[in-house]
């Protein structure tokens, strides 16, 4: 359970995770100590995860997004084809999932022969992988890590 006081500096690291204790100790209205202690009580806890860079895969040579459904013949729960899909480099998120597939995996190209390159060369390699499914994103319109913390019902616990 988390109160109002961690909401506030969950919402603002969410916003900006460079953000100085200082500043979000003057926004709550509290010592930075303080808040330096709430925040490492907050990593400990699990709530906080990690603090990263967030790059514009586009500016960096990943301009092609795609979506690949896997369907696994060792079925939905296969740590080992769970693993070996994570591996991959371009693989940005996998997602075990309920449904006519298994695996929903978040690929990052360079352009579709790259794409080909890592369908054919990583995930027909996988022993378990017996089919996949590919979309590629024509558009983003949205792409967020964000929680809508602010948001949240208070009585639902977090």
């Amino acid at each position: 359970m988390i109160d109002e006081v961690d909401r506030k500096i969950l919402v603002m690291l969410q916003e900006n995770a460079r953000v100085s204790n200082a500043v979000i100790a003057r926004e709550v209205g509290m010592a930075p100590s303080a808040i330096h202690e709430r925040v490492r009580k907050l990593e400990e806890r699990g709530i906080i995860e990690g603090y990263h860079a967030r790059f514009n895969p586009r500016s960096l040579g990943y301009g092609l997004l795609a979506f690949v459904y896997v369907s696994s013949k060792d079925g939905c729960w296969c740590p080992d084809t769970h693993r070996e899909l994570c591996e991959i480099p371009e693989v940005q998120e996998c997602h075990g999932i309920a449904g006519e597939d298994c695996f929903l995996v978040k690929v990052r190209a360079q352009d579709t022969r790259h794409l080909n390159r890592i369908l054919r060369d990583r995930f027909s390699t996988i022993s378990s992988v017996t089919a996949t499914r590919t979309t590629i994103a024509l558009e983003t319109n949205k792409e967020s890590q964000c929680l809508p913390l602010g948001e949240v019902d208070d009585a639902q616990s977090l």
